[in-house]
């Protein structure tokens, strides 16, 4: 590997944030952050939390399975994340009659650990700035396409270098708006097994109800190991495969946690928009989020009906319910916090001052249009946003939405191939097929399909609904039922049996006639549809967001000294810290919660708040073992005012030595508008303790073969 030399460019350093806000790359911690970080506690040196030539912090941090976050903690590959980040390797494990979702699961030993199909952990290697390279291939006299034509050229030349002929995986992403691009280099693993897990009572107590609220009592959390081959290099799946030894893997203390104690979290926060026009947020309040919220529980009601009629349903469908109920409550909380705070007229305050500074003479030139240009753009896709996400929540709680356009294009551009191609598409087409039709309930999706078709055409109305879509809204006077029927009943699509039969004794012919596939169809390309003067105001808007933050930048009108969040490895750094009193807490300080807590919530029987009698029993009987804390109770949740986001799930919480003293998995809702801007006040990141986690592979799973192979700090 070549060896890099730390450098740190200006515009990032220029004007250090609050202790507590800011998600922030890690190669620059030294000059930006470091003395700041010593000051509330951190006991390590920059280089021992990011180096590139020797074995450091950022070794033990992971991203999983592209969209969460872990940590290595132990020294033979065994990984820690949230429960509901491993929820669908769970799923796709579990059967009705090993139900280890309902159930919890505990490998005895290496032999009994599960391998999932398709689950991946990604190490970071390294990172660089690439702004000037990539920057010097565009000017102002490009279109937008060739500007991104020419950058999207630069970034795979990057991308190939530094792959080391493909052992890497490398990524370069834009930040500040395109303004700056930095390259990452990543290695995969792909060889990563189940361990445990607890039961979902435990898991995902509290439920729906619970979810974005404090006090919690949520044990959030699943256990994986890394295989390697003997090398220690990644490996698809082999038994004589071998548990991965990484660079560094995180102790774990016992000590607990206390008000104002150091906290530093690592990991992959997946999007913010802090640098987010007034416009956006308006729309995002009005018409963006609205939208999402209402397709998005017309499809919860309808799976949660079919759910807790049959278990083996409930069971297929868990890990898309709990998705979308997750997005549905944040998008809904987001609606509320953004209104309650303000956020678009404090952003139009300071685009206001910010207009007056673009339109003096030195500035006019490059940034005199800025604001009136996004205000535009905005006001004209309005009706446009709220359509699309009514549409997108379609396509993503229905199968039938978007499965039968996908699967009946691939099946005509299938059929079209000689022999020698077919056979190069079929394993792909196959897979599809599994993957859709593996967990699928035809009578649920038929009613998902006509419910979310009645609100669509509804809602979607006043922007413009597909001509033959609209067409069969009035001739069937705006119900879908009766025609979903009857298109289910006659469509190669409905099931994986009648596509299977039709790929038998294939007439290709009839694809396009499907009843599914014509609607289906219809939405997707409506989905995909823009006219030209859309494309040209898209084109314009992304030149001014550009150039807005570019100006806001150079004026230092705006107080964000750090890129948005885009799925890239950064640190936050904060403190535990409470909440004010609340009744409903037991915690003598609102910064915890105990298990007598939790209890007290219990509900025998109750979907949200069951919970195992083998907990209950070691409750009563005050059964803590080494994990209580000083003070006699059991820990169960913490709070800390770390800066955090979505793809931070499962991220470690340290302390001031590097120790895991906990796992994020959650924030509250009072600060739901965090994402778009930072609350100071109100911001809070919720963490599993991590003496409960041990108490529960110890004390409830009798796993202590796992604890054993950790390194615990007391």
């Amino acid at each position: 590997m070549k060896k890099i030399i730390l450098f740190f460019t200006m515009c990032l350093v220029a004007f250090p944030a609050k202790a507590d806000e800011g998600m922030w790359f890690l190669m620059f911690i030294e000059r930006l952050n470091h003395r700041d970080m010593e000051k509330m506690g951190l006991q390590l040196t920059s280089e021992e939390i990011y180096s590139i030539n020797n074995h450091s912090l950022k070794d033990a941090i992971v991203q999983f399975n592209g969209g969460c976050t872990a940590e290595m903690v132990s020294k033979e590959g065994l990984v820690l994340t949230n429960h509901h980040c491993g929820y669908d390797a769970i799923a796709e494990l579990s059967s009705e009659e090993q139900n280890y979702l309902k159930n919890g699961f505990w490998a005895k030993d290496r032999s009994a650990e599960m391998k999932p199909k398709s689950l991946f952990v990604r190490f970071f290697v390294r990172m660089d700035d690439v702004s000037k390279r990539i920057l010097s291939k565009v000017n102002d006299k490009m279109t937008e396409a060739e500007r991104n034509k020419a950058i999207q050229q630069e970034m795979s030349l990057i991308e190939k270098e530094n792959s080391e002929g493909g052992k890497y995986t490398v990524s370069v992403r834009p930040f500040f708006q395109g303004n700056e691009y930095y390259y990452f280099v990543y290695q995969d693993y792909k060889d990563v097994r189940l361990v445990g897990t607890p039961p979902e009572s435990v898991g995902k107590f509290g439920g729906d109800t619970d979810n974005w609220e404090w006090p919690r009592h949520t044990g959030d959390f699943s256990m994986f190991r890394v295989y390697a081959d003997a090398n220690g290099n990644p490996a698809e799946y082999s038994k004589e495969n071998v548990p991965l030894q990484p660079k560094h893997h995180l102790p774990v203390s016992i000590k607990g946690v206390q008000e104002n104690d150091f906290a530093m979290i690592l990991g992959y926060p997946g999007r913010t928009n802090r640098w987010m026009p007034a416009g956006g947020i308006e729309q995002n309040v009005k018409f963006a989020y609205p939208a999402w919220v209402e397709g998005a529980k017309t499809g919860m009601d309808v799976m949660k009906r079919y759910m807790d009629k049959d278990e083996a349903v409930k069971l297929e469908y868990a890990s898309k319910y709990a998705s979308t109920a997750n997005y549905w409550k944040n998008r809904q909380g987001m609606i509320d916090a953004l209104t309650k705070a303000g956020t678009a007229q404090t952003k139009s305050k300071e685009e206001a001052k910010f207009n007056a500074w673009a339109n003096k003479k030195a500035n006019k030139a490059k940034y005199g249009t800025v604001i009136a240009t996004i205000n535009k753009y905005y006001a004209e896709t309005n009706l446009k946003t709220s359509h699309d996400n009514y549409l997108s929540q379609l396509m993503r709680t229905a199968a039938y939405g978007g499965v039968p356009a996908n699967l009946g294009n691939s099946l005509i551009a299938y059929f079209k191939e000689n022999d020698a191609k077919r056979q190069e598409m079929l394993p792909r087409l196959n897979a599809y097929v599994e993957n859709v039709y593996g967990k699928f309930h035809a009578p649920l999706e038929k009613d998902i399909f006509a419910a979310q078709l009645n609100l669509y055409t509804v809602k979607g109305a006043a922007y413009g609904l597909p001509e033959a879509i609209s067409k069969l809204k009035a001739e069937n006077k705006g119900d879908f039922t009766a025609y979903v029927n009857m298109a289910v009943a006659k469509s190669i699509f409905a099931t994986k049996e009648s596509v299977m039969a039709f790929m038998k004794d294939p007439k290709p012919e009839n694809i396009v006639n499907d009843p599914l596939y014509v609607v289906s169809n219809e939405l997707a390309v409506k989905m995909r549809a823009r006219s030209v003067e859309q494309i040209k105001a898209a084109d314009d808007f992304e030149i001014a967001f550009r150039n807005l933050v570019a100006g806001l930048r150079e004026s230092k009108m705006n107080s964000i000294k750090y890129p948005d969040a885009n799925s890239t490895l950064r640190l936050s750094y904060g403190k535990v810290r409470a909440l004010p009193a609340d009744k409903r807490n037991d915690a003598q300080i609102n910064n915890y919660t105990t298990m007598t807590g939790m209890v007290k919530k219990y509900k025998a029987g109750d979907q949200e708040f069951d919970l195992p009698a083998r907990l209950l029993e070691l409750h009563a009987a005050k059964d803590y073992g080494q994990y209580a804390d000083k003070n006699g109770y059991m820990p169960i949740n913490f709070l800390t005012d770390n800066d955090i986001t979505g793809g931070n799930s499962g991220s470690p919480v340290l302390n001031g030595k590097g120790e895991l003293t906990g796992i994020a998995f959650d924030g509250n809702i009072e600060a739901m508008a965090g994402d778009v801007i930072f609350d100071a006040e109100l911001q809070r990141t919720i963490n599993v303790d991590i003496r409960y986690v041990l108490w529960i592979i110890d004390k409830y799973a009798g796993a202590k073969h796992i604890i054993d192979e950790m390194t615990i700090v007391k």
